[in-house]
């Protein structure tokens, strides 16, 4: 199939391109900024901004299954700009005669009380899902990869700081998948019939708090930092604490750490009967991920 990656230059797209081209796949790799290199026979890379209908266009042509793996995060309208690319991406799809997108969108978007980055994500998929286009949707929580910037602020948080004071969030439960395991899951919904018009969530195998990973990522780096937790600390005071400590700009940390306020575990496992293989546990996939730097 031809198979065109929105946000091929992201963490999740890097990893995603090199096995749909392994598996026979006509790719498309799309971007803002394609790299100088990297175009072979099973891969070509086209500049398209997701916002702009005629670029999308051109980089949909013939295309049978988009992946949609974009997000604007540090923008200060984010939520905007998210909204229109993927009206953009429902019509486009639709012109170019796609018969699947596949979106990566946010456990915990179901929450009532949502964050704005998760708000962001669930609309996201809604406004994809307008079109007539079907679309699978897969949901995870914090992506364990280098350059996955959740996973790089508690990397640095554990390297930076011998103790750290933490806000309630770190108590709050999540479910972190391997960078390999969510793109197993990705590209295994590929054109399958069963995922269509299908929202999937993904998770690794483990539920832990941000606390319990920060705890075990530091054991792997031979690190025993004191963890204090205190009941106020605002997102706005914990993006500015994280930007002193962290590369992660304030502008990404403050709409992330807003989400970590909403529980993000799987409520259901039918991608495991979609797409079975055994899942990877976290501290494998940190220590892969720490191999990588």
């Amino acid at each position: 199939m031809r198979v065109a990656v929105f946000g091929a230059t992201g963490v999740v797209g890097r990893a995603l391109v090199p096995v749909l081209a392994a598996e026979a796949h006509e790719v498309v790799a799309v971007s803002r900024r394609p790299p100088k290199e990297g175009a072979n026979d099973a891969v070509s890379w086209v500049a398209a901004d997701v916002t702009d209908p005629f670029a999308v266009s051109r980089a949909l042509d013939d295309v049978d299954v988009v992946y949609y793996l974009v997000h604007s995060l540090g923008s200060k309208d984010f939520e905007e700009r998210d909204r229109r690319a993927a009206v953009v991406m429902a019509r486009m799809a639709a012109t170019a005669g796609a018969h699947q997108i596949v979106y990566l969108g946010g456990l915990g978007d179901d929450d009532p009380n949502l964050s704005p980055h998760l708000r962001s994500r669930r609309e996201t998929g809604e406004r994809l899902s307008d079109g007539p286009v079907p679309v699978t949707t897969l949901r995870a929580a914090m992506v364990v990869g280098r350059e996955s910037a959740a996973f790089e602020t508690i990397l640095a948080l554990v390297d930076r700081l011998p103790a750290m004071v933490c806000p309630r969030w770190v108590s709050s439960p999540t479910q972190p998948i391997a960078l390999g395991d969510a793109v197993r899951y990705l590209a295994g919904v590929c054109g399958l019939d069963a995922a269509l018009r299908e929202t999937l969530d993904v998770g690794g195998p483990e539920v832990m708090t941000y606390r319990e990973m920060i705890e075990r990522i530091a054991r792997l780096r031979g690190k025993h930092p004191a963890i204090v937790e205190v009941p106020l600390l605002s997102p706005r005071l914990s993006s500015y604490w994280l930007n002193l400590v962290t590369p992660v700009r304030a502008s990404v940390a403050r709409p992330l750490i807003e989400g970590l306020r909403n529980a993000t575990i799987a409520r259901d496992d039918r991608i495991r009967t979609l797409v079975p293989f055994p899942l990877t546990p976290f501290d494998d996939a940190a220590r892969e991920a720490l191999r990588e730097q």
